[in-house]
């Protein structure tokens, strides 16, 4: 008997963490013979005068949101880092370790409608997007090492108010997932002399299994690697450290590519897709950098079908990530998805 990774469990790498991946596809050995179920699709106003998050309403702290008519940033009004604390190092016991942490959380409104997400805006809404989120890294990077742009999508994924928005955490200390790939693209470039996610993206364009979209400056793919079933890693072509640092042309086929794959998502299943999504870039420090490369991780927690989702549990939180279905099957019913929303594909 000969090997066949699409057959027999099998353990792979990740490059930008270090850690390893038990991939089981003889569980399954089609991602889902049974039963899929729709969730009845919720009809939202573009306007909820109970939204706090909707252009002109008082949220809970009493602030009146300004009256905006693209995308709206402010600082979040229970945030998870706050600036003004003392500074505090306690190492004195090599097991109780503790160091405070200063910094700022701020949320982002994508659109002032109430009742769209990514996938349904036009191209130029999200481009506007992608500005918002390129100048809040500019803006809090000049005070913070650390600045994370992110999503929480759906309330599956614990989002509390469907109106679209994402948020960003800032902070002077490189996070934990952070360090990992810091470490790792680091130690890739002093071996290679070059770096790590260009020449990963070179053997994933040649080898094409895992490539769900791709344009001019941006390929969308699920990594080798990919712990949740239809996780997806977001790439430039070309070397960019930061998403400040992407010029008008890449910005644009940026909004492009991104509206075109969330609509993948969102056909999946025909619902509006769940998932975490967020940007990694080079920390905002004078160090050289030059080992880093711009990318988006996009973590949806969905298996089966819209109600039937991956629990990280048993295995995976007591030994190591497990998958059933492979990532080349995964790429393969994504890219199989179509461009069009489901939304817009109703046959009268």
């Amino acid at each position: 008997m000969e090997f066949d990774s699409s057959n027999h469990p099998h353990r792979r790498y990740n490059p930008l963490t270090g850690e390893w991946l038990l991939v089981s596809p003889n569980r399954t050995k089609r991602p889902w013979q049974g039963k899929t179920e729709t969730l009845p699709s919720l009809a939202l106003p573009a306007y909820d005068k109970k939204c706090y998050l909707c252009p002109g309403n008082t949220r809970s702290n009493g602030t009146v949101n300004d009256d905006y008519k693209g995308t709206y940033a402010f600082e979040n009004d229970y945030p998870a880092l706050i600036d003004d604390i003392p500074k505090n190092r306690d190492f004195e016991h090599p097991l109780f370790q503790i160091e405070s942490v200063q910094g700022t959380s701020r949320v982002i409104c994508y659109s002032p409608k109430h009742n769209v997400t990514l996938p349904e805006m036009s191209e130029e809404e999200v481009r506007q997007v992608i500005e918002m989120w390129s100048d809040q890294v500019l803006d809090l990077g000049v005070d913070y090492r650390w600045v994370q742009v992110f999503e929480n999508k759906g309330d599956m994924m614990g989002c509390s108010n469907p109106h679209p928005h994402g948020q960003i955490w800032a902070l002077n200390s490189l996070p934990n997932e952070i360090f990992k790939e810091n470490s790792r693209q680091a130690d890739y470039y002093i071996e290679s002399e070059s770096v790590l996610l260009l020449d990963y993206l070179t053997a994933e364009l040649e080898k094409k299994e895992r490539i769900v979209l791709e344009n001019d400056d941006w390929v969308f793919l699920v990594p080798f690697w990919a712990v949740w079933p239809f996780e997806t890693l977001l790439l430039p072509r070309n070397p960019v450290l930061r998403i400040p640092e992407l010029n008008a042309i890449q910005m644009d086929s940026l909004a492009v590519i991104l509206k075109r794959m969330l609509t993948k998502y969102d056909n999946l299943f025909n619902i509006s897709f769940p998932y975490t999504m967020g940007w990694h870039g080079a920390p905002m420090d004078h160090s050289d950098n030059s080992h880093w490369q711009l990318h988006a991780h996009f973590y949806p927690p969905l298996l089966r079908s819209s109600a039937v989702k991956k629990f990280m549990v048993g295995f995976e939180l007591l030994a190591e990530s497990q998958r059933d279905i492979t990532p080349e099957e995964a790429a393969e019913r994504l890219r199989n998805c179509s461009d069009i929303h489901y939304k817009n594909n109703v046959h009268h």
